[in-house]
């Protein structure tokens, strides 16, 4: 009997052992579980927009005399202190396409507030014989550019970028007065005006900055520009009693670091939306 229960025993183990391999073998009866689908992100390639932007300007250049001339050949020594630009704004507009992820381009034009110029010389003739001119003048331009972008990626919607610019710089500048004091003899003093002028000059820019993209249509731009604008001339020289004068005065290199903020605004041509999430299962 002991035997026979011993092989019952047996024979109950080995059944489980191969039920449980058969269960192991069988295929799951449970259904797998949903996959997810999701739209292939739409690439943000093309778009015509819009631009504006608003600016500070800071304008350098270096005032040249017929005068300046004169001391120069003859060696004689003088000083230039003082001189320099006030700081001004800018307002510009234009209209450009976005070509693909990493390129763009436009066309802009810009009104530069007028802004003042002064500075003083000093020439010393001898010891004693002494001679400063106080100027006073500035200018007011507009400036028109083909500009080219590059977009150097996107982080966290923030997309830094380099461009550059070609076009043309008019510029009108102010009447322009020159106020010379004597120091020898009877510290005696003069006066010379010469009334503004107007002239259009090759113009080229560098851009540098950073835009964050507010929304799918609308973007910000920090941006810093460096803009060579040429030479600035003004009209004729003379005497506050009507006198004419030889000298001339110009504003030579002309250039203008600016700091501006501009807003984009993609008007057409925009991507479709991506469809919604689809689940299949």
């Amino acid at each position: 009997m002991r035997s026979v229960k011993y092989f019952m025993a047996a024979a109950g183990a080995a059944s489980l052992f191969s039920s449980a391999a058969l269960a192991a073998d069988m295929p799951s009866i449970m259904p797998p579980p949903p996959q997810q689908y999701y739209a292939p992100q739409v690439e943000d390639f093309g778009g015509w927009y819009l631009r504006g932007d608003i600016g500070v300007t800071t304008t350098n250049a270096k005032l040249h005399t017929a005068i300046y001339d004169q001391l120069s050949a003859a060696g004689t020594p003088f000083q230039q202190l003082g001189h320099g630009f006030d700081g001004g704004t800018s307002y510009g507009v234009g209209v450009g396409y976005k070509f693909n992820n990493w390129f763009r381009a436009d066309i802009t034009g810009e009104y530069r507030a007028k802004v003042a110029f002064h500075g003083t010389d000093f020439v010393t003739y001898s010891p004693i014989d002494h001679q400063s001119d106080a100027y006073n003048g500035g200018y007011k331009s507009w400036v028109g550019l083909i500009n080219a972008y590059a977009d150097l990626g996107t982080w966290w919607c923030l997309t830094p970028f380099v461009g550059v610019g070609v076009g043309a710089a008019h510029i009108e500048t102010t009447g322009f007065s020159d106020v010379t004091t004597f120091a020898a003899g009877d510290g005696r003093a003069s006066s010379y005006f010469a009334e503004g002028a107007s002239k259009t000059n090759f113009a080229w820019a560098a851009h540098a900055g950073v835009a964050y993209k507010v929304t799918n249509n609308f973007t910000v731009e920090l941006a810093y520009r460096y803009l060579d604008m040429g030479t600035a001339g003004h009209g004729q020289y003379h005497f506050y009693d009507g006198t004419a004068g030889a000298s001339t005065f110009q504003f030579r290199d002309m250039t203008s670091q600016d700091l501006k903020i501009g807003v984009r605004w993609t008007c057409c041509d925009l991507p479709p939306p991506p469809p919604p999430l689809v689940r299949k299962g």
